[in-house]
This record gives structure tokens, sequence and C-alpha cells, in this order.
């Protein structure tokens, strides 16, 4: 198997657990502030990666390393889980699913200048078709105009575009999990005192869904599914892999069918089909990784 392929198969596997990442935020919005289930899922990974780097012997990161990892930070573990959590608020989670559509192009997009990679002109056509169909959608739920919802679903997408390809790129240095770990670490002494300020006064009254939609936000969304994902970048290239998650969608809106009893209406599934196709279409056009 080819290492494109290997890639293709660790960003699906990624894919499958970001799918339910809205879904599980929904669930947890009910009785959590948005703020901490955004920064709070981060500290404890940030635990449980801490421990993982002590526990294999890491070494530091160089000072450009460290710089790059900043910018991982503010993507993947403030950006896009804080934004995220307080679009749930006014939109279903099958909504944000269909949105995030469009985080293909703009990770692909991203790679271009990080990522040292050139996508053909096909494939960028066929990436922007996706992308309009996206927006036509948000305008259709919206009412004809954008919800305040949209725009941070926009911002949590390029903070996720920026984190992704960085971390992808620095994962050939670093190891995928250790872009991951080394990123919530970092991220720790800034976010603890803001969890700790919009955290609930009690936690003996949240009810066991709660903790295990917190749970998996934490262990899973913020930390595991990142080792392959940034490994199936890192292997297949950014632009490339980054198409998998044609599969967020799909998965997102059927989780949050089953899961919310949320109701998926027609239009919305004539969406995700045509967003799925037509990123599935980029993935065939041409993409040249250039040697650094």
């Amino acid at each position: 198997m080819t290492n494109e392929n290997k890639g293709m198969l660790l960003g699906m596997l990624a894919i499958t657990a970001f799918g339910l990442t809205l879904p599980a935020t929904k669930i947890a919005l009910r009785h959590l502030d948005p703020v901490f289930i955004g920064l709070g899922r981060a500290v404890l990974a940030a635990i449980f990666a801490a421990i993982l780097l002590v526990w294999f012997k890491q070494n530091l990161p160089s000072k450009t390393q460290l710089v790059q990892l900043i910018l991982v930070a503010l993507g993947v573990v403030v950006g896009f889980p804080v934004l995220s959590s307080w679009a749930m608020i006014y939109v279903p989670a099958s909504h944000g699913g269909v949105v995030f559509g469009v985080l293909p192009l703009a990770t692909a997009l991203v790679s271009v200048f990080i990522g040292h990679e050139k996508p053909s002109l096909s494939f960028w056509l066929v990436s922007l078709f996706g992308g309009g169909l996206v927006i036509s959608y948000a305008l259709i739920q919206g009412a004809g105009s954008f919800h305040v919802a949209d725009l941070a679903l926009l911002g949590a997408i390029i903070s996720a575009a920026v984190g992704y390809a960085v971390g992808a790129r620095l994962s050939l240095y670093l190891g995928g999990w250790q872009v991951i770990c080394w990123a919530l670490v970092l991220a720790l002494p800034f976010i603890f005192l803001p969890t700790i300020y919009y955290a609930p006064d009690s936690f003996s009254t949240l009810p066991v869904s709660t903790y295990i939609s917190f749970l998996y936000l934490a262990l899973i969304s913020q930390l595991f599914a990142f080792f392959a994902w940034y490994k199936g970048l890192a292997m297949g290239g950014i632009a490339r892999v980054s198409q998998a998650q044609l599969l967020q969608p799909f998965i997102t809106v059927v989780a949050s069918a089953l899961l919310l009893n949320e109701i998926i209406e027609l239009h919305t599934i004539a969406f995700i089909i045509l967003v799925a196709g037509s990123v599935w279409l980029s993935k065939k056009m041409p993409v040249t990784r250039q040697k650094t």
C-alpha cells in the first residue's frame, strides 16, 4: 500500500472521530458554558498530553518549531473548539456539519503556502464549486442571509485549516502525535484560568451524558483523533488527504439524527451529496508535492 493510500485511511479514521464533535458539543451545551467546553476539553487533553510527552521522554522542540506549534495551538486548541462550541448554541449540529464541508478547500488553500503543495487548476475549480454549494446551503438555512453563527463557523474553519496544515508540516519532523501534544501543553498556561472562570458551579449535578460528551471532546476530538490526522496528512499530502473530510458532513448529520433527534430535511441531504461529490471529484485531480 502506498503512503498516499495509508494517509487516506488514517485521514478517514480521524474524520470519523471528528464527525461526532458537533453532536457531542450540542449535548454538552445543555449544562456547560461554550467557553468552558471549548477550552476545558483542551485543558483535560493537555494533562494527558503532558503525561505522554514525559512518559516517552520527548525532546523539547526548537525555537522555530515552537513558533509553528503556537500557530497549531491557536488554530485547533483555542480557535476551532471555542468558535464551534459557540456556534452550536444557535444552529443545529447538522447545519454545522454541512458548513464544515468547505474545510477541505480551506485546508488545501493553506497547504499551498505552508505545505509547499501545488494543486492543479482542475482541483481548484472543483473545490471552489463545492465551496459555493456550502455557501448556498448556509444562505438557504438562514432564510437568505447569514446567521451570526455562520461567521463563527467560518472562523472555526479558518482556524482548523491553519492548524491542520501547519501541524501536518511540523509532524514530518516531530511526529504526528507529538505535534498535538506539544500544542496542547503550550496552550495550557493560557487557557487554564479562563476554563476555571467559566466552569459550572457544581459538577455533581451534571448528568452522565454531559460527562461522556465532554470526555469524548477532550480525549478523542482534541487528542487521539489528531494522532491519526496529522500522521495521515504528512504521509499522503495535506491537500490530498484533507479531502477525506468529505465524510464528515455525513457522519455529523447521521450522528445528529441518532443522538439529538434532529430532523434531517431533504434539501440538507441533497446538499451533503453534492458537496461530498464535488470534494470526492477534487480528490481525483492532480496535486504536486514540491520537495523542500
